[in-house]
């Protein structure tokens, strides 16, 4: 008796942790957390993995205009349920828009915000300046037009623009500084 008492309240424990969990997992999941980094030499917005934040300056604020290809190219932050300012983010500043396709995209300070597919991992800043229309967000809630290395002056092969055109990279390479990752286009091939 003694036995089957213990495992039905092992049992009824388990039942009572399982959903506290699966609460906690959801609302992680459905959170969008903006945080701060210094990839460009001023505090700029990331994602919550680091990759940095864009904003279209063709889009004045309330409106949306890269969608379609641009979008592929240039994804924009959505918003799920939650949004969360990380360190040096001003909450306040932090806002959604409405798409054309219904969904929320996250705005700071009244900029909306996407990411560039060429940016693969925290602080790559290939979408600074692409076409001098796509420039970082500021925890300021500005755009900055500060330069990184490589300056990418054109959008990626295949890359598309709201207007539908198609340019090629136009990549100028600082030969001061040392590029170590094979996936740049200012490799170092001398190591």
């Amino acid at each position: 008796m003694r036995t089957w008492l213990m495992q039905r309240v092992a049992l009824l424990i388990v039942l009572a942790v399982v959903p506290v969990g699966a609460a906690f997992a959801n609302a992680a999941a459905g959170t969008v957390t903006i945080n701060a980094s210094s990839h460009l030499g001023t505090k700029i917005l990331v994602s919550s993995n680091g990759v940095t934040l864009y904003h279209y300056m063709q889009e004045k604020k309330g409106v949306i205009k890269c969608t379609g290809a641009c979008a592929k190219l240039w994804p924009p932050l959505l918003a799920s349920t939650k949004l969360q300012a990380g360190p040096g983010v001003t909450a306040a500043k932090l806002g959604t828009i409405k798409r054309s396709d219904g969904s929320l995209q996250v705005t700071y300070n009244g900029l909306a915000l996407y990411r560039h597919a060429s940016d693969k991992k925290a602080g790559q800043t290939n979408g600074q300046g692409v076409d001098g229309q796509w420039f970082a967000v500021t925890t300021a809630g500005a755009v900055t037009k500060a330069t990184s290395s490589p300056q990418v002056t054109g959008a990626p092969s295949g890359g598309a623009t709201p207007g539908g055109t198609t340019t090629l990279p136009q990549v100028t390479c600082n030969p001061a500084v040392v590029v170590t990752d094979p996936s740049d286009p200012c490799y170092n091939t001398s190591h």
